[in-house]
């Protein structure tokens, strides 16, 4: 699919967004998200200077555009991405309910430049038993409860 001006208009300015960041320590990743043609929110991704590894450029710019918004629910807005999101934030993008993604870079010129994420994707075709990160369950009723508890809830904010 050919992009539209707008679209590149946005995306470069992800792109843009990814070398100011790495100008300023962070890594070479950036995300613009859009909505009516307004700029929401732009993030670089800041994984080491704030020794957080969930600071994808993605997830600060959902964690920003949010707040700015005033709700978790970002539906009708598009994100724009220097590169294909990874995994985590393709769900955090999911839970945002962005249904529109435009992206530059793909995953695996990220892997060939040292951000590989195959082995996530492989560890999640997996089932519980068979992932490399050890996973126990327990207290299955409590957790289970506090769930019910939930759905009886008459005035909680489905998300």
């Amino acid at each position: 699919m050919k992009l539209n001006g707008e679209d590149s208009k946005f995306l470069e300015l992800a792109i843009r967004t990814a070398g100011e960041n790495m100008e300023d320590g962070g890594g070479p990743f950036g995300a613009v998200i859009v909505k009516e043609g307004k700029v929401i929110a732009s993030a670089g991704n800041r994984v080491v200077p704030g020794h957080d590894p969930t600071a994808h450029a993605e997830v600060m710019a959902i964690r920003m555009a949010a707040e700015r918004k005033g709700t978790h629910d970002l539906d009708g807005c598009t994100i724009y991405a220097s590169c294909e999101p990874c995994p985590m934030c393709l769900g955090a993008i999911y839970w945002a309910g962005i249904k529109r993604i435009v992206y530059a870079s793909d995953r695996y010129r990220a892997a060939a430049a040292g951000f590989s994420d195959n082995h996530i994707y492989e560890e999640l075709a997996l089932g519980n038993g068979e992932r490399t990160i050890q996973m126990i369950r327990g207290l299955k009723e409590e957790g289970d409860r506090i769930l019910e508890k939930w759905e009886e809830l008459p005035d909680k904010i489905q998300y």
